[in-house]
């Protein structure tokens, strides 16, 4: 049971995270923790002083700030993309299958974030912070292999050509189906006791409890790495790789037979510096780029509890949940605003938050149509 035994006079100077801040003598990180919460607040947490206030200050305006940015860039992908005629393709109803999970994500994640920062400790109770970290994870399990499966389209359509079976807009919507489904089977399993949802160390958000020692509460740490982390991880990187390879490969074919014909380019719309291989390449290390550094930090942190590599401090978890909500903003940028014919319809909608695409984007292989397979891209 965590005590406040703060003693009448009794006050010296306590040094942390580079800041000096004057508190009670034996107060704890934990001390502002409501009763009915302190069943779930693991002993590790105790041997830490209260955090600077300044700390979860910035944690509240930081995801203000996200989520606005968030919420109004997902709401305008989610609103054009399903009212716009052209942009209704099984291959954009994974598009917008993302900018949904991004949407909740910060529609019901932050606001209640934003109010424990400033009461600077989680003030909604053991079922809350149980339905709040399995929202967070649902959401953010949906979002990484709504991305692994927006890979796969793209890999499909690129790499085997026409060969491929083109996606079906029942074929998409099963995938999105099996998305969810399988997400939230992996993040209701700690309400049925595979682990459990705890605050974490900074005591205004909650998530999996990776400092328990039990077994079956390190496996599930482990297990859902590997399959919601490293398999999506190496799915996006294999069908990536192979995209780039056959664009290069038919570049280096269209270059030499323009070279046969004794011609500039076979290409009348081709950028007179930037390749089409070079565009793809740009997105897929943006793409990978963004995904490493939304989720390797949540990574850290929980197997770093896990198998106690490092200490885990209250202010190395704000870290986690600030870069894994990030991932809710720059993912309508990659997916959204990259996509040449969603540009054209926000220019056409909004023309103060766009710019006019230009001609040479219609064949933007950041939204799939390249000249490997300019009939069966997605629109």
């Amino acid at each position: 049971m965590a005590s406040n035994y703060l003693e009448t006079g009794a006050v010296k100077m306590n040094t942390w995270d580079g800041h000096m801040s004057a508190y009670g003598a034996n107060q704890t990180v934990v001390d502002k923790v409501l009763p009915e919460m302190l069943h779930l607040i693991d002993p590790h947490w105790y041997q830490f002083p209260p955090m600077n206030p300044l700390w979860h200050s910035l944690l509240g305006f930081t995801i203000t700030c996200l989520a606005i940015t968030s919420i109004t860039g997902n709401g305008m992908v989610i609103y054009i993309f399903t009212t716009t005629k052209h942009l209704k393709t099984p291959s954009n109803l994974l598009v917008v299958n993302l900018a949904v999970s991004d949407f909740l994500m910060m529609a019901c994640m932050a606001p209640p974030l934003v109010v424990n920062s400033y009461n600077e400790t989680w003030v909604f109770g053991p079922l809350f912070c149980a339905i709040y970290a399995c929202g967070g994870s649902l959401y953010g399990t949906v979002s990484i292999w709504t991305m692994t499966a927006i890979a796969f389209d793209r890999y499909n359509v690129i790499v085997k050509g026409i060969a491929a079976k083109p996606m079906s807009i029942n074929g998409a919507l099963w995938r999105i189906l099996l998305i969810w489904l399988s997400s939230l089977a992996w993040t209701v399993a700690p309400i049925f006791g595979w682990n459990r949802y705890v605050p974490e160390g900074n005591m205004t958000v909650c998530g999996t409890d990776y400092l328990s020692k039990d077994f079956w509460s390190r496996c599930y740490i482990v297990t859902f790495a590997v399959f919601c982390y490293f398999l999506p991880l190496a799915l996006i990187i294999y069908s990536y790789w192979f995209i780039i390879q056959a664009v290069a490969a038919h570049e280096k074919a269209m270059r030499e037979q323009a070279k046969k014909m004794n011609v500039a380019s076979l290409r009348s719309s081709e950028a007179a510096n930037t390749s089409a291989e070079c565009k793809l390449a740009k997105v897929a290390l943006v793409t990978i780029s963004l995904w490493f550094m939304a989720w390797t930090p949540y990574l850290i942190i929980n197997f770093a509890g896990v198998f106690e590599t490092a200490p885990i401090s209250p202010v190395s978890t704000i870290w986690g949940s600030v870069f894994a909500k990030a991932n809710a903003v720059y993912n309508p940028i990659v997916y959204g605003i990259s996509h040449p014919k969603y540009r054209a319809a926000l220019y056409q909608r909004f023309p103060s938050l766009a710019c006019t695409p230009s001609t040479d984007e219609n064949g933007s292989v950041a939204s799939g149509n390249t000249a490997v397979c300019d009939e069966k891209a997605p629109a």
